[in-house]
């Protein structure tokens, strides 16, 4: 709030997730193409790395990680691969990880289960899934009347964040369904103008075909005398 001398604004977009340049520079260990330290850190000044996960957490905390923010089948099994490894020594670099999970890398389809492991060990690693959850209402409260919000998420888990809390401001009323009227007090800040989220085009997807999971929703901001 504040930030440059601003109160309110009028649009703000969230592109959400890791950028080009992060999966692009092998030093910083996003991609599973390079072999490179395991870091993955949003915020280089961070303490802790994806090395510290794969090495430090429990066995059933890997698990839920693989479950919940990879969304991978048998999480236990690829959490068990690390645990044999990481007794005889640490995973260090992105090729010890690959090499630890091989046993349970499903042929043919190695690189889709690898986006995934990767892609849930760098949420956990940088609490990605809850700075969305605690940035998106501050963000629509900052909106003027008339003002929107637009959100770019590249996977599911984000989406459902992002689609719950504009359902939450759209419709907050607490009340149970068989109230005749609303008692909670609780009003809309705005509206969704469009219900299903965009999505690239043929054209956008020739150049650039990092967009293909991306999702665009919008929320706009009503003022006081609309609610």
């Amino acid at each position: 709030r504040g930030t440059f001398g601003y109160e309110q604004v009028d649009g703000v977009l969230a592109d959400l997730g890791v950028s080009s340049h992060h999966f692009d520079t092998r030093q910083r260990g996003f991609s599973f193409r390079f072999d490179a330290p395991l870091d993955m850190r949003m915020n280089q000044r961070a303490r802790l790395s994806a090395a510290d996960v794969v090495n430090r957490y429990e066995t059933g905390k890997l698990i839920r990680i693989f479950r919940d923010y990879g969304e991978l089948d048998a999480p236990h099994r690829i959490a068990g691969c690390i645990e044999r490894v990481r007794r005889e020594r640490p995973l260090a670099s992105i090729s010890d990880l690959i090499e630890a999970v091989a046993p349970v890398t499903p042929r043919g389809a190695d690189s889709k289960f690898l986006a995934k492991l990767f892609q849930a060990i760098r949420i956990e690693l940088n609490q990605e899934l809850e700075v969305l959850k605690n940035s998106l209402d501050d963000m629509i409260d900052l909106l003027n009347p008339g003002g929107r919000i637009c959100v770019i998420t590249f996977h599911s888990l984000e989406d459902r964040i992002v689609k719950t809390i504009f359902k939450t401001n759209e419709n907050p009323c607490t009340c149970p369904s068989n109230f005749p009227v609303c008692v909670c007090g609780k009003k809309p800040k705005g509206r969704s103008p469009i219900r299903k989220p965009i999505a690239p085009g043929a054209e956008e997807l020739e150049y650039n075909k990092r967009s293909k999971s991306a999702k665009l929703r919008v929320f706009e901001r009503i003022g006081s005398q609309e609610a």
